[in-house]
């Protein structure tokens, strides 16, 4: 014998299933809330995680990309700062600039991923790899390459793939780690 929805038997006796001596189970109310699923307090703090350790990691192919071909490693950070700043902005200036930008961005999408993750059953990492694909679409591509990027000259200077690497390697990251906080 199976068991239903609500302790229904599966049989031909469609009665209620319950212990003797108790009343059948009732559905709450419409009054009465449902219990969350620990509310939203575990997700903010499982995608400002995801988003701390992938904002600090996801840096590393643009950084590779640049030494490698003799750039300047720290001009995707100054690129960053001007989101904030104009380009004409002294360095300094726009390297702390770009800091609290990619800090408040990587939280912001880390935060966005453990949504996405909580809401699907799709694995972490290749949801994450698909969003990292995403915002390097909107942030390189809708974004700095636009009209309305027209004033964030020194994102649209860097070389795109290096940058998009980043991007990728931030969902992947920020994926895994996700996956390893359930």
């Amino acid at each position: 014998m199976q068991r239903g929805p609500f302790g229904c038997l599966r049989t031909g006796n469609r009665e209620k299933a319950h212990k003797a001596g108790e009343a059948p189970p009732m559905y709450p109310p419409a009054a009465v809330p449902k219990p969350a699923r620990g509310g939203f307090a575990p997700v903010l703090r499982r995608g400002i995680a995801a988003g701390a350790v992938a904002g600090v990691l996801s840096g590393l192919p643009s950084t590779v990309h640049a030494l490698a071909t003799g750039r300047d490693p720290l001009a995707a950070a100054r690129a960053a700062g001007n989101l904030l700043l104009p380009s004409d902005a002294s360095p300094s200036a726009l390297l702390a600039a770009g800091g609290v930008a990619h800090v408040v961005l990587s939280l912001g999408w880390g935060t966005v991923l453990a949504v996405a993750v909580r809401r699907t059953s799709l694995p972490p990492v290749p949801l994450g790899v698909a969003a990292g694909a995403a915002i390097a679409a909107v942030d390189l591509g809708l974004v700095a390459r636009s009209r309305v990027g027209r004033r964030w000259t020194l994102i649209h200077d860097l070389p795109l793939a290096p940058q998009a690497a980043d991007h990728l390697a931030f969902g992947a990251i920020a994926g895994a780690v996700l996956a390893r906080r359930g």
